[in-house]
């Protein structure tokens, strides 16, 4: 029956923690930007251009 308590006990403690964590975030503003996940795969990649070889070896010379 004791190992009983000994379970609850702990698991209360974890769920506070959890709630705790939740509580923080919250407050850091770890959800404030719903929008944007969700719409983020739409959008392309920019590609960068390749550096032009013969242009770098000028401005070196």
């Amino acid at each position: 029956m004791a190992i009983i308590y000994f379970l609850i006990g702990c698991s209360i403690l974890i769920a506070l923690i959890f709630l705790g964590a939740f509580f923080w975030a919250n407050k850091t503003g770890q959800h404030d930007d719903t929008h944007t996940p969700a719409i983020r795969i739409l959008f392309d990649d920019e590609i960068e251009p390749e550096p032009d070889v013969k242009k770098d070896n000028k401005k070196n010379d």
